[in-house]
């Protein structure tokens, strides 16, 4: 198809068409028989042309450009039309070049549905755009970038415009949209009027936004509101240039206000709740020649009708709270904060203070209100900060860890308390929850209360995610060891009438020994489970977890592991699982990372578990379950047989003392025994280990052996002896009961060998115990002879043990 592009000279309007940048030159324009790459038609032309090609809006744009001079002659004010017609379908810009003396201002007038200004780099969904840049003194501002559809319904210039509409090829558009009219001098860049006829929210941005507004300008905007509705402003971005002279300053002039104009600092909350139409000016300054600075702008005004309760205040009194703000904001604040375009939840401390976010601190009284249809939009975030720098005045206090009732009348849902627990290095902190008890939050055992308690501990190198919890369950007390934050998360809107007994406290206490320490004191009914704080990332490497689990005295308790191992490679050092029942005696069952968890065990008293983590191999982490149930103490059969059994010895013995003695007063002539010292009763032979044999002593008849008479001579020096070298795990051996159970420096450990069973074995006796029943040392000069004369008993080396479960000993 060939077009034809006639140019009135009067009408000093010039059209390009040339190639769109980065496209290959795939079509051409056809001239007659000559072949170009881009044409320009002047004023006064006539030309006919055509494609090389079918699609020609792929390959090349179209510039339209009238130059308008109202300095020397009259202005053609009215309509703007799209001149020429028949242009081919490309992309288009027209431009419209307005000269204009600076003692009068120009108007651009909108029709409906008027213009909405964007952020450089955004697009107008219909791709249909408008630029407005002044020209000042040879200076050209950019006024701004607007799409259709908005609120802004005039703009007035000082001296020239140049005006931009752009089109895309298949725009049906006919009509420019805007009047230019004449006006007097305004004597200020620019006036943007903007015209809000219901509820809505508009984004403005200064001249020039964001690369700076030009130094020591003025401009205006105007914003026209109907009468009965309300309007706030709030500055989202913004900048302050370097000033020499005057001060960079906004200024409102609103009807029946006794002080206007009003002058704001571009820091302070804007005046919000306003009646009606209002002014707002922003003042530039003389800036600093070498280094100017940027001052720039981005605002919002919202209109939304006054609120029946917007009179209603609410009492929010903090004057007896230290360290503390309460946080009134919308829901999905802070990372949920978008230039709404629709009217929003505004907080006001006074009637013209109001914004979307408001911040109390402790220390005074609020009379807060609210401009807002629906009150459950918005959340309330609070935070406390405790601290302790000496010990010596915090040691005795307890500090409750509850929601202040200033913060729980407010008609508003509690989103998170945050407590920030601080301490020096030798300080640490203590949880409590004497009756509620906590409970760990667990795929197993989950939450299901209003609110739940997450706790983190933190140092300048790990954070350690202690874990989720809840109130009823068994955790009486938690120790840690480094500073702590608490954040309290409701759920739904049950937290109110729940949270009446909160019953959480919190006190500083002396260092203690692992990095985390948990007192279980679990419900006789219930089944228990525990886990190992870092769920989703792991134990830290090298750190030491302790529970204390307290078992009733008429009870017994079942503890069992979730999995069969810990699942982790070591790189440097051992992880151990360390388990002791807490009574005289007891024995330690300790675990490596290589070895098999224990079976489920009964602990008859209370006990400590510890999990101690190494450095693991590559991203391999350490996470643990177990659980903890219990039963009630069942009688032991043999401990009844083995008491008849006794009392039916002492009978025997008794009634046979009683035979004797009356036998004794019946002798008239009783047989005199004389003892003779130096009359020799062994036989000839080799002296033995022992003084008397085994048939004639009793050295190997034990009631009871301890353990440390058992295994006590392969551990320490017995009588100047050197204990021999055996290769062991040394068990805990501290205080019984202030401190939990835990591995030695992992650079001095060595291996343990055991078998398979989940019970562990005693070590093995040294070769040079001969006799099974003595558990001596042979010392040097002694015959490996024991004097025995009874060959028979030399067969039978076997002793039976019976397993006594009160005593955890070993009975004969």
């Amino acid at each position: 198809a060939s077009f034809t592009i006639s140019l009135h000279k009067v009408d000093n309007t010039t059209v390009m068409i040339k190639l769109r940048p980065n496209v290959s030159p795939s079509c051409r324009i056809r001239i007659k028989n000559v072949i170009r790459s881009d044409l320009k038609i002047k004023p006064g032309e006539n030309v006919t042309f055509t494609f090389t090609c079918s699609n020609p809006e792929k390959y090349f744009i179209m510039e339209i450009q009238k130059n308008i001079d109202c300095v020397s002659g009259p202005c053609p004010f009215g309509d703007v039309h799209l001149y020429p017609p028949g242009l081919p379908r490309l992309n288009r810009t027209y431009i419209w070049d307005v000269k204009a003396s600076t003692k009068a201002g120009l108007e651009l007038k909108f029709s409906t549905p008027w213009l909405r200004q964007i952020e450089p780099g955004e697009t107008c969904p219909d791709s249909i755009s408008y630029n407005i840049n002044s020209c000042v003194d040879e200076a050209t501002v950019n006024i701004g970038t607007f799409c259709r559809n908005g609120s802004v319904s005039r703009v007035k210039l000082l001296g020239g415009v140049v005006m931009s509409l752009h089109l895309p090829w298949h725009s049906l558009l006919t009509t420019s949209g805007f009047t230019i009219a004449n006006r007097a001098s305004i004597k200020r860049l620019c006036i943007i009027e903007s015209t809000l006829k219901g509820e809505s929210s508009i984004t403005l941005m200064s001249p020039n936004y964001p690369l700076g507004f030009p130094e020591d300008e003025l401009m205006t905007w105007q914003f026209v509101i109907p009468s009965n509705m309300r309007a706030s402003v709030f500055f989202h971005n913004y900048s302050l240039s370097n000033c020499e002279r005057k001060e960079e300053r906004v200024e409102y002039y609103i009807p029946g206000s006794p002080s206007n104009p009003e002058v704001f600092k571009l820091s302070d909350s804007q005046p919000a709740n306003i009646a009606g139409s209002f002014n707002m000016s922003l003042q530039g300054c003389d800036q600093d020649a070498q280094n100017p600075g940027i001052l720039r702008l981005l605002f919002q005004v919202v209109v939304q009708p006054p609120q029946v309760d917007e009179n209603v205040t609410h009492l929010v009194d903090l004057s007896k709270e230290k360290n503390m703000t309460v946080t009134i904001h919308l829901e999905g604040w802070p990372s949920q904060i978008p230039l709404m375009s629709e009217p929003i939840c505004l907080i006001c401390k006074d009637p013209r203070t109001c914004d979307r976010v408001l911040t109390l601190a402790s220390g005074a009284v609020y009379r807060i209100s609210f401009l807002c249809k629906d009150l459950s939009r918005l959340r309330i975030t609070a935070e406390k900060g405790i601290g302790c720098m000496d010990i010596r005045w915090c040691q005795r206090k307890i500090y409750s860890l509850s929601v202040p009732k200033a913060v729980t009348q407010l008609p508003i849902r509690l989103h998170k308390f945050i407590w920030k627990l601080l301490a020096t290095d030798l300080i640490n902190i203590e949880i409590t929850s004497p009756s509620l008890k906590l409970q760990q939050h667990v795929s197993e055992q989950r939450c299901n209360t209003s609110y739940s308690y997450s706790i983190v501990s933190a140092t300048p190198e790990t954070e350690l995610n202690v874990g989720v919890f809840c109130p009823g369950g068994s955790i009486e007390k938690i120790q840690m060891r480094n500073n702590i934050t608490i954040s309290l998360k409701t759920f739904g809107k049950g937290f109110i009438n729940e949270s009446i007994p909160q019953d959480l406290k919190m006190s500083f206490v002396p260092h203690i020994k692992d990095e985390c320490t948990f007192t279980v004191s679990p419900n006789p009914k219930a089944k228990v489970y525990l886990q190992t704080p870092n769920q989703l990332y792991g134990l830290p490497p090298y750190v030491s977890i302790s529970w204390f689990i307290v078992v009733p005295s008429k009870q017994t308790a079942r503890l069992g592991f979730s999995k069969d191992r810990m699942g982790i490679a070591c790189e440097t050092g051992h992880a151990y699982v360390n388990i002791k029942e807490e009574t005289l005696g007891a024995e330690e069952t300790v675990r490596r990372e290589d070895e098999l968890l224990p079976q489920p065990r009964n602990m008859h008293h209370n006990f400590w578990v510890n999990i101690s983590n190494c450095k693991p191999v590559d991203k391999t982490q350490l996470t643990l379950q177990f659980w903890v149930t219990f039963a009630d103490k069942q009688i032991d059969l043999g401990i009844i047989l083995a008491v008849v059994a006794g009392a039916g010895v002492l009978t025997a013995i008794g009634l046979t003392v009683c035979c004797v003695k009356k036998k004794k007063k019946k002798t008239q002539n009783p047989m005199v025994g004389v003892y003779n010292a130096n009359v020799n009763t062994q036989m000839p032979g080799k002296k033995g280990l022992f003084g008397k044999g085994r048939q004639n002593s009793e050295s190997h008849v034990y009631a009871v052996i301890d353990d440390a008479v058992v295994y006590g001579h392969l551990l320490k020096e017995s009588n100047g002896s050197v204990a021999p070298e055996v290769d062991v795990y040394r068990p805990f051996d501290g205080p019984i009961g202030s401190l939990p159970p835990s591995p030695p420096l992992f650079s001095f450990r060595k291996d343990i060998k055991r078998s398979s069973n989940t019970e562990e074995e005693p070590p093995p006796l040294m070769d040079t115990d001969q006799d099974a029943y003595t558990f001596a040392h042979q010392k040097s000069g002694q015959s490996k002879d024991n004097g025995d004369a009874n060959e028979k008993d030399k067969g039978d080396t076997s002793v039976p043990l019976l397993e006594n479960k009160e005593q955890d000993g070993l009975v004969e």
